[in-house]
C-alpha cells in the first residue's frame, strides 16, 4: 500500500468556501444566487439557452437558476436546500439556498451547521424606513442568531431591493445598516459586511454599482472571496465519531483489517498513537491510518480518517475514538434547544438524540428560559414553540462524550427526533454540564 504526506494546511488552503443565504420569503435569495452564477459564469450554456428561450426576449429570471422541487416552482418559494457550485480566478464556492419561510426553519438550521459563512438578506422594501429607528423582520433575527448560535464564523448582511428605493437611496440604507448594526451588537454577533445589493439589477453582487457612487466598499463577492473557511482545533486532544466499520484484505495479503472510519472532530492520529474507545473504555494502538484510499502519515481535524488498530477490539458505528482520558462523558448537561417542531417541546417528555452516530434516549428536565429574539431578553418558560429557543437541562439514558459547541461543533451538537413521529425535532448546542 502506497504511503502518502497529507498536508493538511495545503488542503484547508483549497477548501470551497460553503455560505448560506437566509432571510424571509421574496427577500430575493434565489435571485441573488442566480445573479452570483450568471455573472461569474457559472451556468452550463444549454441552461442559459433554455432560460432565454423561455424569457422570450425580456430579462432571463435568474430565480429560476435554483428551481428544485415540483411544489418550490408551484409555490415560488425554497422549501428544501439547494446546494449550488461556482467558482471565481481567487477560490471555489458552494452556496447554500436555504428556505426563508418559519416553516421551514430546520431546514435552514441544516444548511447553517456546516457552513463557513452566512449571507443574510434583508429586504428594504419591507421595512419602514420613513422612521429614524428601523424595526428589523422576525426572521432577519432570527436566521442571524441561529446562523451565530450554530457557530457560523462569519456573516453578512445583504440589504437588497435598493433600486426599489426611488429617493434619498444612501440614507435609506445607512438606517437600515443601523439597526443590523445595532442588533448585531446586541446579540454578539460579528458581522463581516453590509452591502447594498440589487440582485435583480446586478448592483454590488459581483461588480460594482454604476447607479450608487456614495458606496465605495467591496461588492458580495469579494466579501465572499476574503473570507476564511471553517478549521477545526488540529492540536491537542485526537476525538473522532465512528461513522462505519469496514474490512479490507490488506492489499491480497490475506489478513484482513478492521478499518475504523469518521471525519476527525479536532486533534490529529498518526501510527503509533494510543487511543481509547467509548463506550467500551479499551485502548489500543493506531497501526495505521488511511485517507481516500491510500495509507497516510496521518491525518488531522476536518479530514476523513480511516484507524486500524493493532489489535481486535470491538468497536462499531457510533461509537467514539479519542486520546486516552480527554473524553469526559456526562449524562445530564445545559444546551441551547433550537425548536423546529410543531409539538412544543415539553419537560419530561422523552425523546431520541443523535450525538455523532449514536443515538440515545434523553429527556428535557428543565427549561431554565425562553430567548426573545426581538428583545434578546430571557423569559421564563414551561414549553418551547415552533421556532422558539431556550435554554434547557438534558438529562441523557447513557453517559456521551459531549463538549461544549463553542469549543467543538461535532462533540457538541445533537439532533432531537421525536419517537412518535420520527421528525427532527431540534438541535441542541451543549453548554456545560448541568
Amino acid at each position: 500500500m502506497t504511503t502518502q504526506h497529507l498536508d493538511a494546511s495545503e488542503e484547508l488552503a483549497h477548501k470551497a468556501l460553503r455560505f448560506l443565504t437566509a432571510g424571509s420569503v421574496d427577500d430575493g435569495k434565489s435571485t441573488l444566487i442566480g445573479r452570483l452564477l450568471f455573472d461569474s459564469r457559472g451556468i452550463l450554456s444549454d441552461r442559459l439557452d433554455a432560460l432565454e428561450k423561455r424569457a422570450a426576449g425580456a430579462p432571463i429570471d435568474l430565480s429560476l437558476l435554483t428551481d428544485g422541487l415540483e411544489a418550490e416552482r408551484e409555490q415560488g418559494i425554497t422549501i428544501d436546500v439547494a446546494y449550488q457550485y461556482f467558482a471565481t480566478k481567487k477560490r471555489k464556492f458552494i452556496i447554500a439556498d436555504a428556505p426563508g419561510h418559519e416553516q421551514y426553519t430546520r431546514n435552514m438550521v441544516t444548511a447553517a451547521a456546516g457552513s463557513d459563512a452566512a449571507v443574510v438578506l434583508v429586504d428594504i422594501t419591507k421595512l419602514d424606513v420613513s422612521v429614524d429607528d428601523v424595526t428589523l423582520l422576525p426572521q432577519t433575527r432570527r436566521h442571524s442568531l441561529l446562523a451565530k448560535l450554530l457557530r457560523v464564523p462569519s456573516i453578512v448582511f445583504a440589504v437588497n431591493k435598493l433600486d426599489a428605493i426611488e429617493q434619498n437611496t444612501q440614507a435609506a440604507f445607512d438606517k437600515v445598516a443601523r439597526a443590523l448594526t445595532v442588533y448585531a451588537e446586541q446579540a454578539g454577533i460579528t458581522v463581516k459586511g453590509i452591502v447594498p445589493v440589487s440582485a435583480l439589477r446586478g448592483d454590488n453582487v459581483a461588480t460594482p454599482s454604476a447607479n450608487w457612487d456614495w458606496y465605495t466598499g467591496p461588492t458580495l463577492l469579494q466579501i465572499l472571496e476574503e473570507l476564511p473557511v471553517t478549521d477545526e482545533a488540529h492540536d491537542g486532544n485526537l476525538l473522532v465519531p465512528v461513522q462505519y466499520v469496514a474490512r479490507d484484505d490488506g492489499e491480497g495479503t490475506g489478513h484482513q483489517h478492521r478499518v475504523m472510519w469518521g471525519r476527525i472532530a479536532h486533534g490529529s492520529v498518526k501510527a503509533g498513537d494510543t487511543v481509547q474507545i467509548f463506550p467500551s473504555g479499551e485502548t489500543a494502538v493506531v497501526a495505521a491510518v488511511r485517507h481516500a484510499g491510500l495509507e497516510v502519515d496521518g491525518c488531522t481535524a476536518g479530514q476523513s480518517a480511516g484507524i486500524v488498530l493493532d489489535r481486535q477490539v470491538d468497536v462499531s458505528r457510533g461509537d467514539w475514538i479519542f486520546t486516552p482520558g480527554s473524553a469526559a462523558t456526562k449524562q445530564e448537561f445545559t444546551a441551547t434547544l433550537a425548536w423546529l417542531d410543531t409539538e412544543p417541546a415539553v419537560v419530561g417528555r422523552k425523546y431520541w438524540v443523535r450525538h455523532g452516530n449514536r443515538w440515545v434516549q434523553a429527556r428535557i428536565t428543565a427549561i431554565n428560559h425562553r430567548l426573545d429574539i426581538n428583545s434578546l431578553d430571557q423569559v421564563d418558560a414551561h414549553e418551547l414553540a415552533v421556532n422558539e429557543i431556550g435554554i434547557v437541562q438534558i438529562q441523557a439514558q447513557q453517559a456521551l462524550p459531549v463538549e461544549a459547541y463553542e469549543a467543538n461543533r461535532v462533540g457538541g451538537a445533537l439532533i432531537v427526533v421525536d419517537p412518535t413521529t420520527n421528525r427532527t425535532s431540534g438541535a441542541l448546542l451543549v453548554k456545560a454540564a448541568a
